[in-house]
């Protein structure tokens, strides 16, 4: 058991988010086929509680082996599925939204405010390692940066229009950059390693939540 826990990566966050990503689009179906279930709800709350779940074995991690976690955080392939947590508290916040708008924006201020120090901390980080090298990017490089391209979706129903198009901007850029270097780095560098394949499917992420956050920062669509 103590292995078990000694060992439990970061990465499991990434379990919540596609849980939230899987209720939000359960949820837009009920609403376009005009379903009337219960499901888009157990979903949340099943995603939430498997969240909490995650976090208490994350926190107990951090409390009994300190080392482990500092050494995942310094590990540079790691340390983008820090921010999984406050992505997945954002993921929640756009599912919650119709079904408990209160606690809906309580988890986009947490998991906002979260996002943003994690974004500087991991940008500060990239800037100063210096043994740094391109075969250590991947896209999972998108998470801490990009992911604040998730921000405005709920954030212009919470918070002025100019935080989202703060957040809209630095996911936007950072997209642009990082999506330059690792196609670069696929192309002409080694292949990913395998346990890093899956990651692939994090590309398809950044256009699609970009596009629904535009939307929703307009209104529309231009013509």
């Amino acid at each position: 058991m103590n292995d078990r826990l000694r060992n439990f990566p970061i990465s499991f966050f990434a379990v919540v988010m596609g849980l939230a990503g899987a209720t939000i689009a359960w949820q837009r179906t009920e609403i376009l086929w005009g379903w009337n279930t219960f499901t888009g709800s157990v979903l949340f709350w099943l995603g939430s509680v498997i969240f909490l779940f995650i976090f208490i074995v994350y926190l107990s991690k951090s409390l009994l082996y300190a080392a482990e976690v500092k050494k995942e955080f310094k590990n540079i392939i790691k340390l983008s599925f820090f921010p999984t947590i406050t992505i997945s508290l954002l993921l929640l916040s756009i599912a919650a939204m119709n079904l408990y708008p209160s606690f809906s924006q309580a988890l986009w201020i947490l998991g906002t405010i979260g996002h943003f120090f994690f974004s500087i901390t991991v940008i500060s980080i990239w800037i100063r390692h210096s043994s740094l090298e391109i075969n250590h990017i991947s896209p999972a490089w998108f998470i801490p940066v990009v992911g604040n391209i998730l921000v405005p979706v709920a954030g212009v129903t919470y918070a002025p229009m100019e935080i989202s198009w703060f957040f809209f901007s630095i996911g936007l850029i950072f997209w642009i950059a990082l999506f330059t270097i690792l196609l670069y780095r696929l192309i002409f560098h080694n292949p990913l390693p395998e346990r890093l394949l899956p990651t692939l499917f994090i590309m398809i992420a950044p256009p699609a939540v970009g596009f629904i956050a535009y939307v929703k920062l307009t209104g529309a669509v231009d013509s």
